[in-house]
């Protein structure tokens, strides 16, 4: 019995309800930096201080605030290899 990548993919990822709990628990700015990735994904650290209008020191303590509740996650941005750009895990 073999599982594909979709349904790994689709077991990996949270339900509305999990995700809305576990965003809930976190302070503001993490809810805020979780809505902007919302509508607009992926984005690196600066662009969501742009869009947030959020200083950077603040994105960056909402970010690891989500990557610890595993709402979000990272990768290198293609565009720019030394950039990282982040989503939701949803």
């Amino acid at each position: 019995m073999s599982t594909s990548t979709a349904e790994v993919a689709a077991e990996d990822l949270l339900s509305t309800q999990e995700y809305r709990d576990r965003l809930r628990e976190l302070p503001p700015s993490a809810k805020l930096v979780a809505k902007v990735l919302e509508g607009d994904s992926p984005l690196s650290q600066g662009q969501l201080a742009e869009e947030s209008l959020l200083p950077d020191r603040t994105v960056r303590y909402a970010l690891n605030r989500l990557e610890d509740a595993d709402l979000v996650s990272s990768r290198y941005s293609f565009k720019d290899a030394r950039k990282q750009v982040y989503f939701l895990n949803t």
